[in-house]
This record gives C-alpha cells, structure tokens and sequence, in this order.
C-alpha cells in the first residue's frame, strides 16, 4: 500500500484523445487556492495514441504523467491513477472539467468537520456556470442511479451540505486508504455508474458521503463518450446498473428488486427498438419461412447489457458477498439517500406501462422506512419500575411512533406496551448481546451496558449515551458511610466507566443546561470537545443535547382511595404531604421529618407519606437513610401518626391515583454538588399531579420552583423554614390557587412528547460523531485504557454478589423465590 503524504491532494485525471480539455483543467488547478506543494496533478494517458502522449509529454505544465499503454476505462484509469499517487486525499476531476479556486479547499474543510466523512462531492455545474450538472445523488429501484436536476438552471437552491448515497466521478474527493480498502473504482464496469457504485459501497460501511455545494467544478459532459456512440453508452449504462445492484442491495430487498429489473430491462430494449413482442405469437400471421427479424442495435445494447450480466455473475457473487458480509448500514437507513426511486427514466409509451406493471405486480418499491431502535437499561421494567426503567420505557413509547424499537433489561422484565418489544438479557451472559446489537441500527445505553457487553463497547453502529445520571456524583455521597478507600473506588470506578462511555458514543443527552455544562467540562476532559465536534457545531449540540426526565400528556386517574381512609393513621380529610420516589443518602428526609413535628403541632391533620422505601432492582440496596429516617421519626413518636413509610414500591401505573390524593410534594437535599447537578425526577411526578412544591433550593427543580412560583423553595437543613413553606403550600389557599396554577402552565413543557424532541430528532437521522472514524472490519478492538486508577474494581458478577443478591430476593419476596432464581440459574449453565 502506497505510504501517503498527510495534507497532500492528489488530483487524478484521465485522458483519451482530449489532450486539449486535459491542458485547460490542469492549468486551472494550479490556480487553486490552495498550497501548491499539497497539490499533486497526475494525469493518466488512457491509449489515445502517441500524438496525445507526445503532446502531453511536451507541455510545461506541472503534473505527473502515467501511461496506461492502452484504453483501461475510465475505471481503471483512475485506479492507475490512484496507484500512482502519494496524498492522503484523491480527487477525481474529468479531463473536460474545469475547478473553481477554491474547490481543493472547500473539500478538504468538509474532510475536517468529521472524521466519518470518507468522500465529498463537488457542486458541478455545465462549462458557463449556468446550469445544473450535479447537485443531488439519486437511485432508482431498478439500480440506475441518476442526478435529479442536471440541466435544470442553477437557481441557487443546492447550497446546503448533504449526505448523498454518491458524488460524480466528474468532480468528487475521497481518503485515498479508503479508496484503497473498497478496492477501488470496480474494473468491470469501464466506465458509468462506477462512481454510484463507489458512494454506495461507501455508505453501506458505514462512512459519509457529504456534499458541498462550495467545492464547484464545470463540466463539458460526454466529451469522451462521443467518441464511443450511443449504442454503447446504453449497453454499458443497461449492464452497469445491474452490477451495481446485485452487489449493494441487501437479501430480502433484492429478491424482490432483480426480477423486476431484468424484466424491466428487456421491457426498455423492446420499446426502444419499436419492436412488437407479440410478432411471433401464434394468433398473428406469419410463419417461420423467414429466419430473421431485423432488430435495431439500440434494443441489442440491453439485452447484450442483461447476458453480460448473467456471464459476470460467479465473480459478482463473489463481491456481493465480500460487500454484504462488512457492510453496517442497512437498506432502511439508507433508504432516505435514495431519493426518488419510483423513476421511468425514459419516456418511452410501451416502456412506460410495463414499467407500472412492474412494479404494481412485484411490490419492488415496498421497502421497510423504520431504523431499529435498541434501547438498554440496567433497571427492571414492568409494573414496579425505578426512573432509569421509566426514562428507557418512555423513549421506547415515543420513538415507536416512526421506528421498530427493542427495550433490554439487565435485571428482569415483562411486557407493558405493545409497541414496542421487551427483552432480559442478564449481564452475565453477554453473548446473548450479539443478535440485539447485530439488529439495531442505534443503540441508546444507560449505566454500565458498555463495560458489561462486548460487542456493545465494539459496535459500529450509532451509539446514543443517555448520561442524564451522573453516577460518579452519585457516589460522593452514596458512599459516605464506608471507609474511605471503598468510597474512593466506588467514585473512581463510576468516573471510570463513564469516561468509557464518553469515550465511544456519538450522541449523549442530559437532564438539564445546568447538567450540560457540567458534561460539556467532562467531554473536553476526554478530548471530545476539539477542532472537528466543533466545527461541525460551535455550540455542540450535535454532540450533546438536553432531554430531561418528562411527564404524561395525559393525567392521572383516581381510580380508588390509595391513602387517605386507608393506610391506617391518615384519615379521609387530613392533608397529605408526600415524598414520591425512594430514599437515598443525598437526600435529607431527616429536616423533614422534623418539620413535619414542628407543623403537627399546630396543623395535626399533616401526615408525611414516603411512597416507596424498597428500590425494584436488587442490584440498588437500601441506604443507611433509611434506617436514619425511620428512627428519626420513632424518636419524635411520628411513626404511624404524622409519619408514614410504604415499605413496596408502587407499581409505576398506580402512583398517579396515590398523587391525586396529596395535597403537597415534597423533596429535601443537602447542598453538595451532586445536589448541583441533579434532576429530581420525583418533581416532575407533583406536576403531572398539578401539586404545589416545596424543595430544597440549590438543584435545577430548586430554582424552577422558585423563579416560577410553583411552590416555596427553602434552604437546606432550615426545619422553621420547611415547616413554613409546608404550611403555606397546604392551608394557604390563596397561596395555593397561585402555585397550581403556575404548575398547570410549566407542566407542559415538561411533557414526555416535548422533553425527548432531541432524542427524536436526532433518530430520524442518526449521524456519527464529527471526531468518530468508521471502525474497520478487519481492525481488532482497542482495549479500553481507564484514565483513572481503580484499584480493585468491585465485580458485579461472582460468588460474593450472588449472595448479596440472594439475600436481597429472601428478603423482598421470600424462600419460594430464591429456589427458583436458583433452579433457573442452573439449568442456564
């Protein structure tokens, strides 16, 4: 492989018998505004004879001259050329083209802003500049690719950059070790569709064809063709288009395209000649005294196009198999890159009622739009779930609207909506990863999927990292109360594993601007935030956007009394304060227990009521809160009078009619940094429930609260302050009207349809990252490196936490159930 020049353009040009336009195109490159030292021409004497190579030899002009020795198309011109060449980057150009100055140097900008980009098409337009030779890539079912507009007049419409499915082999540029890794322009085709051939097996890799309308060439058109004739033109053009489509297009797609295009094939060459099929049907006069039936060359050049199809087909197959066994882009993504596909082409009268024949009869154009969404979480899904699992479902429900989207949980699951599919796969079995990951075309993961899945931490499909957790922060607190050396690896390894995570996704969302920011630091950290993310976006949000935990559109029913007149204690009229969501180490239940005392007094209809104390996931154990809370409460002689614990947890459809029967919500925390970057789920649960707030000031809720009146927002650890704001939330009725109110205006913008806008978005067309490379087949996996010391990582597999989780199911669902997990886990080994 040629050892190449990092910076250096080479700029490939064939000649046959055009040696006057080849003179003109190279002059005009070395106007390019671009170092010229970083600019190689080589042009590629195609046999035109040896007064072409004389006079090419004898210009002054700077460029390398090849001899091919004989005609090699312009295929294999251009692979010569390639060969021949020493930039990072080539250029193709025809020898009847002419650059802009700026064409190297608008190409080689797009090359910059991503590192997946693996090709760029020029805008090409007719020699005056006035009309329309390429602006937009097309393919039709039938596998001719066209260019929608060309001869339209160049109305100023094609200035945006696009992905297209191909670029001109008039005018395009591509990595030179890409193009050596596709193997080329395909020999076989001499000449046409070549470079449509080229786009395609591009994408299907996985790489980016970009088009940039900044990098413009003019182009005579044909000029090399006329020399050839017509005839030959359509039989190249009949038989290229079936190459081009029996090696790129996927099994079930092909199985219904190719029979269409072969008949559709024959269907073109008999109405090109005028022909009469029906000529030897017995029902018409005639006989067989005369031999033959004069048919004219144009309907030969399709049907030879269709036998010299059937002649290449062993090595065909041989490529399609090699193209089919790497690619990683389906024919579903791809689709969008297609354009319109339902193209005649040629307004030919008979053609075009067996073309609508065709393809009303064989279904050709039924093609599946859907991408395949995986989706994972770590949390258990089904009636009872904790916010990761709720998050995971939602995302699920809202993209199922436009694709076929799969949930995996890493813990347990069960079916709770049926547009979408809910698979287990445990962590300790990640081979059964392999089919989901093999199926997806993006793949949403939270928490610890990438540490605990291979093929996941190797995928080359399109990696969305939901981080609106920040686990690491977590951990400051959540392991307070061990010694400090486990405390210090609990939070190394966190920072660990979503620094890996930063590491390999394309796309990450958060839970707030406040959290974007703070994510946007740890990205630049790893080298994320740099000159390609963020030429693609100087604002980033390509790279990471703000989709925050969201709330039903739809409101909570109370379908029976939940509390009130039913928990023993808390009676039909007395006014309900509850804490919505578990209890965990950063929070301080413990100020509002003690408030909820100082209020009693004065208020004793007040009852507090914690709605959930045990996590659903096992792998979440109960805090040392919640022993603190709970004597807390039996010292103030609370416990079962004002203070109420619900030791389950309430199945996720059932807490709405729980809500409705509160009169408050509320969340207390401790001012600390997790606290600064946190998004308090639970909150949004009071404003679907249209409740007043009362919280601790300091996280992003605290301030929303506050800066919409949607409730009292108090200082941490103030016990008159809380007991206060309690008060004023819950008898205030003056107060309260304004709170629900304002709660009833914010509550939309929270909804599940509008917080997950980016996520949608960003599906519908799901881009690598500006700074990811396509990841080569053949590459081994880098190891990952962890950027900080964890000295003994805790295992989330082994005899030791077998036990742990044993313990956790004796306790939460009894003897019955861990016989049974066990009997299970035998019978899976």
């Amino acid at each position: 492989m040629t050892e190449r020049k990092p910076g250096v353009v080479s700029v490939v040009l064939v000649n046959y018998k055009g040696t006057d336009d080849t003179l003109t195109s190279i002059a005009e490159l070395r106007k390019q505004d671009w170092p010229q030292d970083r600019l190689e021409v080589i042009v590629v004497e195609n046999g035109s004879g040896p007064e072409h190579l004389g006079r090419l030899k004898a210009s002054d002009l700077d460029f390398t001259l090849v001899d091919a020795g004989a005609n090699l198309g312009f295929t294999g011109g251009c692979n010569l050329g390639v060969e021949k060449s020493s930039g990072e980057i080539v250029a193709f150009l025809n020898n009847d083209a002419r650059p802009d100055a700026g064409w190297v140097r608008e190409a080689m900008a797009t090359f910059a802003s991503g590192a997946d980009i693996g090709a760029v098409a020029s805008k090409v337009l007719d020699w005056e500049g006035v009309d329309v030779d390429f602006t937009e890539a097309a393919m039709t079912w039938y596998g001719m690719g066209y260019k929608p507009f060309a001869g339209s007049p160049d109305t100023g419409r094609w200035e945006s950059e696009t992905d297209v499915l191909f670029g001109t082999g008039a005018a395009m540029f591509i990595r030179a070790e890409l193009f050596e890794q596709l193997g080329g322009f395909d020999d076989r085709y001499f000449m046409f569709y070549e470079d449509v051939d080229l786009g395609w097996r591009l994408n299907l890799l996985g790489w980016r064809f970009r088009y940039q309308p900044k990098s413009v060439a003019f182009h005579k058109h044909h000029a090399s063709m006329n020399k050839f004739g017509d005839f030959r033109e359509t039989y190249l053009l009949e038989r290229n288009a079936l190459f081009t489509l029996y090696k790129n297009l996927g099994d079930e797609q092909l199985a219904a395209a190719l029979p269409g295009s072969l008949a559709l094939a024959v269907r073109r060459a008999i109405g090109r000649g005028g022909l009469d099929s029906t000529e030897l049907d017995l029902r018409n006069p005639g006989d067989d005294s005369v031999p033959t039936i004069p048919v004219p060359k144009t309907s030969m050049a399709g049907i030879y196009g269709v036998d010299q199809f059937v002649e290449q087909l062993p090595s065909m197959t041989e490529s399609r198999r090699a193209i089919q066994a790497t690619r990683v882009r389906s024919d579903r993504e791809l689709l969008r890159l297609f354009g319109n596909r339902d193209e005649p082409a040629y307004p030919i009268e008979n053609y075009l009622a067996g073309y609508d024949k065709i393809v009303h009869s064989l279904g050709v154009l039924e093609v599946g739009t859907r991408r395949r969404v995986l989706i994972i979480t770590g949390d258990s899904i089904g009636e009872k779930m904790a916010g990761p699992a709720i998050r995971a479902t939602q995302m699920a429900k809202q993209l199922a609207n436009e694709h076929d989207v799969r949930v995996i949980s890493l813990t347990r699951s069960s079916p709770i909506d049926p547009s979408y599919e809910v698979v287990t796969v445990p962590h300790r079995h990640p081979r059964q990863m392999v089919e989901h990951e093999a199926w997806a075309d993006v793949i949403i993961v939270q928490g610890h999927a990438l540490r605990l899945f291979p093929v996941l931490e190797s995928t080359r499909k399109i990696l969305v990292v939901d981080v609106y957790d920040p686990l690491h922060l977590e951990q400051l607190e959540q392991g307070r109360s061990d010694d400090v050396d486990q405390w210090n690896r609990q939070v190394l390894d966190a920072s660990d594993t979503l620094n890996h995570q930063l590491e390999l996704g394309d796309y990450f969302i958060c839970a707030s601007e406040r959290q974007r920011m703070f994510w946007l630091g740890q990205l630049a950290g790893s080298g994320r935030v740099n000159a390609r993310t963020y030429s693609r976006d100087p604002d980033l949000r390509s790279l990471i956007g703000v989709v925050p935990f969201g709330l039903s559109s739809t409101p909570p029913v109370h379908d029976q009394p939940r509390v009130k007149g039913v928990v023993p204690g808390i009676g039909k009229n007395d006014k309900l304060v509850v804490w919505g969501g578990g209890i965990y180490d950063w929070f301080d239940p413990i100020t509002l227990v003690r408030s909820i005392a100082q209020l009693a007094e004065r208020r004793p209809t007040v009852k507090l009521f914690f709605m959930g104390v045990q996590h659903p996931n096992p792998d979440v154990p109960e805090m040392d809160i919640v022993a603190k809370v709970r004597a807390e409460a039996e010292a103030l002689g609370l416990t079962g009078k004002h203070v109420f614990f619900n030791d389950a947890w309430i199945p996720y459809e059932e807490r709405g009619a729980y809500l409705l029967e509160a009169d408050a919500g509320v969340s207390t925390h401790y001012e600390h940094l997790e606290t600064t970057f946190s998004f308090r789920t639970r909150i949004l649960d009071y404003l679907w429930a249209r409740l007043p707030i009362v919280t601790t000031a300091g996280d992003s809720f605290g301030d929303l609260v506050a800066e919409e009146k949607l409730g009292v927002a108090v200082h941490e650890q103030d016990v008159d302050g809380l007991a206060a704001a309690l008060e004023t939330a819950i008898y205030d009725k003056k107060a309260r009207t304004e709170f629900i109110g304002n709660v009833d205006r914010v509550r939309e913008q929270f909804t599940w349809e509008n917080v997950l806008a980016p996520l949608v978005e960003f599906c519908r067309n799901p881009v690598r990252a500006a700074d990811k490379s396509v990841r080569d087949t053949a590459a081994p996996v880098e190891v990952h490196q962890m950027r900080v010391r964890v000295p003994d990582r805790k295992k989330l597999y082994g005899i030791r936490h077998d036990v742990g989780r044993a313990v956790h199911y004796f306790r939460t669902e009894g003897p019955r159930s861990v016989a049974g997990k066990i009997k299970r886990r035998l019978q899976n080994r």
